[in-house]
């Protein structure tokens, strides 16, 4: 059962959506949408975060001359974002369904004008049936102006929206209290925004290459956004249904809540 669950944010990672080549997984973004139109025939509307722009600018435009990292990622974030809107669109007309893109930076939900049409912006888009896929405006975002990374993004859009559900994929299972790939490892099934497992965070946790998110931030993420009420939950984005079980409130991932 779904709990009577309306509207859902899901951020899902580059890790998520590429292989160790840094080329898109296009089975993986089948089954994401394939999940988002099965939530949808449930009157589920998911808000998708989604990181690969700048792979899939990699994928364009391979190496570049360009030495200076801001300038880098800005230009394959460019000619990036349209390729993976186009698959996206192109996957999510196959189930006879749209979709729009947002891009925001840091700015836009500050409170005033800028909140207002943001949320204005995610009203009509949910209103009419399309599924917003939101990414950082990497072309135009100055350092002060950046996300720590899209896990942050998909925080405030899940308080901007007053979502049900924050789910966050990545390529691990959820939160251990070990490495991941310890044996030994055991993964944690709900963490209560006031237990402390900062200290299981590997540094190994973290990505590499053009993503900027971690373990170490999702984890401060997933207990933020539980903290307003909102059930968050880390799972593998990798996994079949993984979605659609977190909604059917299968033990999946580690949950985290305000308890």
């Amino acid at each position: 059962m779904s709990d009577n669950i309306k509207r859902i944010v899901v951020k899902v990672g580059t890790n998520v959506l590429t292989n160790k080549d840094n080329r898109i997984l296009g089975p993986v973004l089948k089954e994401l949408v394939r999940q988002i139109a099965v939530l949808y025939e449930r009157d589920i509307m998911v808000i998708l975060v989604s990181s690969g722009s700048a792979i899939a600018g990699i994928e364009i435009l391979g190496n570049t001359h360009i030495k200076d990292k801001s300038i880098r990622r800005q230009v394959y974030s460019s000619v990036g974002q349209p390729r993976i809107m186009r698959r996206y669109y192109t996957l999510f007309q196959d189930y006879g369904m749209r979709c729009g893109q947002v891009l925001a930076t840091k700015r836009d939900f500050d409170p005033g004008k800028y909140r207002e049409n943001m949320i204005n912006c995610y009203e009509g888009l949910l209103s009419e049936g399309v599924i917003p896929i939101a990414n950082e405006d990497d072309t135009v975002s100055l350092t002060t102006s950046m996300f720590s990374d899209n896990d942050e993004l998909a925080s405030l859009i899940a308080e901007l929206v007053n979502a049900d559900r924050f789910i966050i994929l990545s390529d691990t299972d959820g939160l251990y209290n070990g490495h991941p790939d310890n044996e030994d490892s055991e993964k944690l099934n709900v963490v209560t925004i006031n237990q402390k497992v900062e200290h299981y965070v590997q540094s190994s946790y973290k990505k590499e290459g053009e993503g900027r998110g971690g373990m170490a931030s999702k984890l401060r993420i997933a207990k933020g956004t539980a903290k307003k009420n909102i059930p968050t939950y880390i799972a593998n984005g990798k996994k079949h249904n993984v979605i659609v079980d977190i909604i059917d409130n299968k033990p999946i991932g580690t949950k985290f809540i305000n308890a």
